[in-house]
């Protein structure tokens, strides 16, 4: 059993993470021990290390905070979920572990015969994509939007989510080798960042009108973005991938009328119902089931290796998730 723990944060998150051995829990009372079958490594979490997230857990601290597991032994007085069934682990457990204990009465039971890689990774980045193109402007099939960090885990949900609504997509992107890819997974336009996205635009669209613009980088990065969209629309940030604050200029908010907000997942789940959470998990794990939803995987790692998934995770030199694995 090896779990991936950390005593301190800083700046380099691969030299805080360390996998170490643990002894088999004894089970208590409706608890279950969980085998995890794939966790995969987010943004948050490196920020999570680094200490630069909304919410840090008291040191020390096992890493992760999304994966699916399956139920491999029941405490004192379980019968359900039986053992053997894929669960959804609950958030704020530590899922870079080999195994864990959770309450029998908390788990989501997922479907055995989808891939679990997929469904590791349906806590955080499908929700968020999925809320964005709903919560803050009503869009209809045929209206366009635009996103940078499209190569990410959020940006290729997003993709595909409008896909399916009919919604058109512009997705910016830092390099040109990722332009082919995105295209495969059935973006309508990939640009490469630059002084002149907004004439870019505009020459692949034929000068469409831009209802929401989703930023992720923050910086220059988000005046450009406020450029290309049309009068009266919505820019929603969601991540500073550039480590700077989001610039708008005065005359793109003043004169285009432009509305900025933020969007954090975790405020979602503080305001929504349980109702409107199962009503979103339902729809993106039947999308999931269906193969209709899936994010691209860079590489499976396993837990003895956390340190060299966490750089390549915190690097950015990747075309897809890393994802830990038990073995």
């Amino acid at each position: 059993m090896l779990k991936a723990t950390y005593q301190t944060r800083g700046p380099v998150p691969q030299d805080l993470i360390e996998a170490v051995p643990f002894e088999k829990p004894e089970l208590q009372a409706g608890q279950v021990l969980l085998e995890m079958l794939a966790a995969p490594i987010n943004p948050s979490d490196v920020l999570t290390l680094t200490g630069q997230y909304g919410i840090l857990p008291p040191l020390p601290a096992i890493g992760g905070n999304e994966g699916v597991a399956k139920v491999i032994e029941h405490g004192p007085g379980v019968s359900s979920p039986p053992v053997g069934q894929t669960v959804l682990l609950p958030v704020g457990i530590g899922t870079w572990a080999s195994h864990m204990v959770a309450d029998a009465a908390g788990l989501v039971a997922l479907p055995n015969d989808v891939d679990p890689i997929q469904l590791s990774m349906i806590t955080v980045n499908p929700p968020t994509a999925s809320l964005m193109l709903s919560e803050f402007v009503d869009l209809k099939p045929g209206d366009w939007v635009i996103q940078n960090a499209a190569n990410s885990g959020v940006g290729s949900y997003l993709i595909a989510l409008a896909k399916i609504q009919g919604i058109k997509t512009v997705n910016v992107v830092r390099r040109e080798s990722l332009v082919e890819p995105l295209l495969a997974l059935g973006a309508d336009v990939v640009l490469v960042d630059g002084d002149d996205l907004s004439g870019q635009v505009k020459q692949a669209t034929g000068g469409v009108d831009v209802k929401l613009a989703i930023d992720a980088v923050g910086g220059s990065a988000t005046a450009r973005l406020g450029e290309v969209l049309s009068e009266g629309s919505m820019l929603v940030n969601y991540g500073a991938m550039s480590g700077e604050s989001c610039v708008m200029p005065p005359t793109v908010i003043i004169f285009k009328d432009i509305t900025i907000k933020g969007f954090w997942l975790a405020k979602w789940f503080q305001t929504s119902t349980p109702s409107q959470q199962q009503e979103l998990y339902v729809y993106l794990i039947g999308l999931i089931a269906k193969g209709q939803l899936s994010a691209p995987v860079h590489g499976t790692y396993h837990l003895k290796d956390i340190k060299q998934a966490v750089a390549l995770a915190a690097s950015g030199q990747r075309n897809g998730k890393v994802v830990m694995v038990k073995e």
